[in-house]
């Protein structure tokens, strides 16, 4: 049985298994805030990479797999949000590479959090755990990869510090692939770096924001429900360069990892419209229309060497979470 992120409560099963995809952060809108909201984000949620958790009810915590220690940590203060003991094996079959540009941290959060509460029979919604799990801290397209899926835009946060509100959801064509790149021998900006590098970055220019927003709103989401690969690629590339070049003082340029740098000059070199880096990186990413082009494309730049090339699809759905 497969159940959405947001129901189920009062059932209670031997067993919960929870899937949820990554998510790709093409950029933030207003890094400015002189509206009275600063980030906005705009993301998408993608098949692969993925989380897959199982919890069982257990007299103690028990946990097994890739990013333990976290997913313990992870489903200590889950508990506690829940009012519940720390009782249930975990056991994870498929990890987000973490620091990478995914969201690993939280998707992987919010599966334990949604695995255990349906093993107690608890309703879950994903922004009640935002605080508790410490998610959501500026960009709200995790959490709504998790709940819905789809292509992501979100308004940024207020001063109350709530979860940024989701103020667009749009389906990702179906036939579109995204070519990721993966540095497997680096990671990206995180943890207090990440809390330096926006306490010590100037601020964004209220023009340069103006004109992400006006792509966002006039090309790359019309270009989505149109299904306009060129212009949406050519959006996305857009926002990339601005956001890209403000954080190139912490990441070492508009791209963390050098070997992503020379992929993603190379794709530029083959005219292809949309291409940039999720979020701090250093995971790099193209936007072609069809699988044969993201296949032909993997084929041409492949080569010996620190990357890893993943094709895979714009994911319409949210976690999968199945009792059994």
């Amino acid at each position: 049985m497969e159940v959405g992120a947001g129901e189920g409560a009062g059932r209670r099963a031997a067993s919960i298994r929870v899937r949820a995809p990554a998510r790709l952060h093409f950029g933030f809108l207003d890094l400015h805030g002189g509206l009275g909201r600063r980030f906005g984000s705009i993301g998408l949620a993608v098949d692969a990479p993925a989380v897959e958790i199982t919890a069982t009810r257990n007299e103690r915590l028990d946990v097994a797999g890739p990013e333990a220690e976290r997913v313990r940590g992870y489903a200590r203060a889950a508990a506690a949000h829940l009012g519940i003991p720390e009782a249930a094996s975990l056991r994870v079959a498929a990890a987000i590479p973490p620091h990478a540009g995914f969201g690993s941290g939280t998707q992987l959060a919010l599966a334990v959090a949604a695995a255990l509460a349906r093993l107690a029979g608890r309703p879950f919604a994903p922004a009640d755990f935002a605080d508790a799990l410490d998610r959501g801290n500026r960009s709200g397209v995790g959490l709504a990869a998790f709940t819905q899926g789809g292509l992501i835009v979100d308004g940024g946060r207020d001063a109350g510090g709530s979860p940024p509100p989701v103020i667009a959801r749009l389906p990702y064509p179906e036939a579109w692939r995204v070519v990721l790149i993966l540095d497997e021998g680096m990671t990206g900006v995180h943890g207090s770096r990440e809390v330096e590098a926006f306490r010590d970055l100037p601020r964004f220019p209220a023009d340069q924001a103006a004109e992400i927003c006006r792509t966002v709103l006039m090309q790359v989401m019309p270009a989505a429900i149109v299904a306009d690969a060129q212009a949406f690629g050519t959006g996305i590339t857009t926002i990339q360069r601005r956001i890209g070049d403000h954080f190139a003082p912490h990441q070492g340029g508009r791209y963390a990892s050098p070997a992503v740098a020379e992929a993603l000059a190379m794709i530029a070199a083959r005219g292809i419209a949309g291409y940039g880096q999720s979020s701090w990186g250093p995971t790099g990413f193209a936007l072609l229309p069809s699988e044969a082009e993201a296949r032909a494309l993997v084929a041409e730049i492949e080569r010996p060497g620190p990357l890893r090339f993943l094709i895979a699809r714009g994911r319409n759905t949210g976690a999968a979470i199945t009792a059994e």
